[in-house]
């Protein structure tokens, strides 16, 4: 098969590695799909996202619709005139006009093994839960939730201490070399599309700020895992006074006596917190109210952590837990 044309759909970093490996070549990247600008930091100014910067730098061409959904968002797209669609983390839903537009479909690079974790957050809920694996699927699009047939899968290891930023990370490069690998096939006529598994299916949705907010009733393992699948978003929080205490880092401990969410004295001067189960959970990194990230201990020195100290605080009726 000759050299194709090629359109890219996606939004934030996870995106850029398949970009990048797309624009090596061998075939042609004729338009970028991104998201609009978003106000961001302090300023709330526009930023543009990853993509729309690394296309710019690439000098292909960019449209930013704020939806595909009529006919004059998706002229650009239609006068690209692309065989094939690929979609990575791009944010928004692809109606069918979308999908049936390029004449060898849309592929899509999802970060998890489909049928398990279809959805928004399939990175921090694969930590959460525990799982010792996870992966990229290269599936073609279909209109159901990433419900279409698999290309490809390729698996990778969860590291015990790995963040959601870390594992983020590795698959967005994984998701590369996988895409690409997935093209040659689609190109040789080697592909064999697999329908998903409907007795299989799970679902990881969007994640909530106030899911960060730590019980130190659960157990120090679940504890663990939530630090980490919330490092670096939202980060891992508890009610400490009239403020937040962020935990940045943090690891399960030994068995220890007192009330959960009692800080008591830990190794090497680390502050630990008594979690549900009878043990404690070591916290490494931490960032108190107003002040910016610093070692567990220098907290304890400071005097934003004191053995002895209680953390949490009952959540009010109808709320979702403190602000910050």
């Amino acid at each position: 098969m000759e050299s194709l044309r090629i359109v890219f759909a996606g939004t934030p970093d996870f995106a850029v590695p398949s970009l990048r490996a797309l624009l090596r070549g061998p075939d042609a990247v004729v338009g970028v799909v991104t998201q609009p600008d978003r106000p961001a930091g302090r300023g709330r100014r526009p930023r543009s996202s990853p993509v729309k910067q690394l296309a710019r730098d690439a000098g292909v061409a960019l449209t930013q619709p704020d939806s595909l959904a009529s006919p004059e968002n998706r002229a650009a797209l239609a006068a690209w005139a692309p065989d094939l669609l690929v979609v990575a983390a791009y944010g928004l839903i692809l109606p069918r006009e979308v999908l049936t537009l390029p004449p060898l479909g849309c592929v899509n690079v999802h970060a998890s093994l489909l049928p398990a974790y279809r959805g928004a957050a399939p990175i921090a809920r694969a930590i959460l839960d525990g799982c010792g694996q996870t992966g990229i699927t290269i599936l073609e699009m279909a209109e159901g939730l990433d419900s279409g047939p698999v290309l490809l899968r390729r698996r990778r290891t969860i590291g015990d201490r790995e963040t959601a930023g870390e594992l983020h990370d590795g698959l967005a490069e994984l998701g590369a070399s996988a895409l690409m690998e997935a093209l040659h096939q689609l190109k040789a006529g080697t592909a064999e599309p697999e329908p998903q598994d409907p007795d299989r299916v799970s679902y990881a949705p969007k994640i909530r700020k106030a899911e960060a907010e730590l019980d130190w009733n659960q157990p120090s393992d679940f504890l663990d895992r939530a630090v980490r699948a919330f490092n670096p978003w939202p980060v891992a929080f508890t009610p400490r006074g009239d403020g937040l205490l962020r935990i940045w880092g943090a690891w399960p401990g030994a068995a220890l006596d007192g009330a959960p969410g009692t800080v008591v004295s830990g190794p090497k001067g680390l502050p630990q917190v008594v979690c549900g189960d009878g043990r404690g959970l070591i916290l490494e990194e931490v960032q108190p109210a107003a002040r910016s990230r610093m070692p567990a201990d220098a907290a304890v020195r400071g005097g934003h952590l004191q053995p002895g100290e209680r953390l949490g605080a009952e959540r009010g009726e109808g709320g979702d837990g403190p602000k910050g």
